[in-house]
């Protein structure tokens, strides 16, 4: 039996064709980003938010909460236009990023928006929408992420 026979090819063009391509060792360069991990997409939207002057800005770790995603960033903006840059801007270095699958909900009306990038959860609010909705209350703040901005923020919306 050939070395071909055992390695499961049976053909003199699989041999050539297919064995050759098992057996490779040298890597194939890919132009692919890798996908970034939940703690870096979370810095990169916090960065992003930060450079967009969004307001109360807060991280809720959902780790042991839920299995959806990683880390929940809520955030305000002064106008629905300001709110709808944001989710633009947010969109765009997500994709850069290396996430493919950006899905964006309420970009058109600019009130509440919302963009799930995988790991992360990003709400964008009007200020006066986001206080009738009370996310934070709902997923209980306390335990916002150590070491972010948001984390010296208490419930009240103000920062200490």
């Amino acid at each position: 039996m050939t070395a071909a026979a055992e390695n499961g090819c049976v053909s003199v063009w699989a041999e050539t064709h297919l064995c050759n391509l098992v057996e490779r060792t040298v890597p194939i360069p890919s132009n692919r980003k890798l996908r970034p991990s939940g703690d870096a997409l979370r810095t990169l939207v916090e960065t992003s938010l930060d450079d967009d002057k969004a307001l109360d800005v807060v991280v809720v770790d959902l780790a042991g909460k839920t299995q959806i995603a990683d880390y929940m960033v809520i955030a305000s903006g002064q106008s629905s236009r300001q709110v709808g840059a944001m989710a633009d801007h947010l969109s765009q270095k997500i994709k850069e990023a290396g996430v493919k699958d950006v899905a964006i909900e309420g970009a058109g009306q600019g009130d509440w928006v919302l963009i799930d990038a995988g790991d992360v959860l990003i709400h964008l609010f009007r200020p006066e929408v986001r206080d009738f909705y009370g996310l934070e209350k709902l997923w209980s703040v306390p335990d916002v992420v150590a070491g972010s901005s948001a984390s010296t923020q208490q419930m009240s919306g103000t920062v200490a």
